[in-house]
């Protein structure tokens, strides 16, 4: 694969130690320039007092950026919130537009819609989700829509109530499909971004593994095909996608650890490669990135091993848009671990780059000059 020679930037979601409640030690997002052949980070910028923005993306038009502000209470009010800023393309750095209430508690994650009209927000703590309408300007519009998920499962700890903790937007702009971790279940909606809406599909969504705990999702770049990676379980569930009905067929679930590994550990983040061979998955208590080969014929996983991501819990990590770095953010020993991705094996190597990033949570990639 070839390298990339267009200047990329990297924008660090974090946890901070402001906001209510402070849960980390950064300041609010980093940006940092990447070089295109060590995958080293150089810091550019620091956007200081923004609360707990653990998870960010990207307007289509790459000039506004949307974060989370994941907490029990934003702006004296009960609930998280989503927060908008302008985006310099020719500098990256960003400027604050304006806030909304998430209408739930612990936003943990967003996405855009691909004609830019609204942000989906998922609320992990109290299980709803959210659609907030944009301006021409970038703004963040009230709420045009609110979820409130129901239900529970077997683990008492961990699924004694709904926790929404994804909201991604499939391929075809047509659906958002939502990993509930308190309910095993991925719950699939109609998105009508025109009217800021979302509408239960029919059949609702699919079923996982009781004490599965779904957490992430990610859609393969040109087959019909979708990665769950469950936090509680550990393990991976293969899906096939019927994007027309917006069904979900479950194929296959795999383990991310290696046998007879009995320790503590959750999983966390999931990225298909951009080649489409190759899937990898966050073990956060192993320290590790699970690799898995995609059978081309099947969409099915066979594992490739596992690479120690060089600190503790590894929450979320990202591969650059040319595939030849993977990211890994390293929340509790604060560092950004750079790993050469072999394109032909899926192997993971040390480039020996490691960045000190205070609490880095969300990874996220935008070239300069636009999207």
């Amino acid at each position: 694969m070839s390298t990339t020679t267009t200047p990329l930037l990297m924008y660090v979601g974090t946890y901070t130690a402001i906001g209510q409640p402070g849960r980390g030690r950064a300041e609010g997002l980093y940006v940092y320039s990447v070089d295109p052949q060590s995958g080293a980070l150089t810091p550019l910028h620091t956007v200081a007092g923004v609360a707990n923005p653990s998870f960010l993306a990207f307007h289509p038009n790459g000039r506004f950026v949307y974060t989370v502000n994941e907490a029990l209470e934003t702006d004296g009010q009960p609930g998280g919130g989503v927060s908008a800023f302008a985006r310099d393309p020719e500098t990256g750095d960003l400027t604050f537009l304006n806030r909304e209430p998430s209408h739930g508690t612990d936003p943990c994650f967003l996405t855009v819609d691909p004609t830019g009209r609204c942000v989906l927000v998922a609320n992990y703590s109290s299980g709803s989700v959210a659609v907030l309408p944009l301006g021409e300007d970038g703004r963040l519009k009230p709420a045009s829509y609110v979820d409130q998920h129901e239900g529970s499962s077997i683990n008492p700890r961990r699924q004694q109530g709904a926790h929404a903790h994804a909201i991604p937007i499939d391929p075809s702009g047509q659906f958002a499909l939502c990993p509930d971790l308190g309910m095993d279940q991925v719950f699939v909606y109609q998105l009508d971004a025109a009217a800021g809406r979302l509408q239960h599909n029919d059949p609702v969504g699919a079923k996982l593994t009781p004490g599965a705990g779904p957490r992430h999702l990610d859609f393969h770049p040109s087959k019909p095909l979708a990665y769950v990676i469950n936090e509680l379980g550990s393990t991976v569930t293969t899906f096939a996608w019927d994007a027309a009905a917006g069904t979900l067929r479950e194929l296959q679930t795999i383990s991310t650890l290696p046998e007879g590994f009995a320790e503590e550990t959750t999983c966390a983040d999931i990225h298909v490669d951009p080649t489409g061979r190759f899937v990898y998955g966050s073990n956060r208590g192993h320290d590790s990135i699970a690799a898995f080969a995609i059978d081309e014929a099947t969409g099915t996983l066979t594992p490739l091993g596992h690479t120690p991501t060089g600190g503790r819990t590894p929450r979320n990590f990202a591969i650059d848009p040319s595939g030849q770095f993977l990211f890994a953010a390293n929340q509790n020993t604060d560092t950004i671990v750079t790993f050469r991705l072999d394109p032909t094996t899926g192997r993971l190597t040390p480039t020996g780059q490691v960045t000190p990033v205070p609490s880095p949570v969300c990874l996220k990639f935008a070239p300069l000059g636009g999207l």
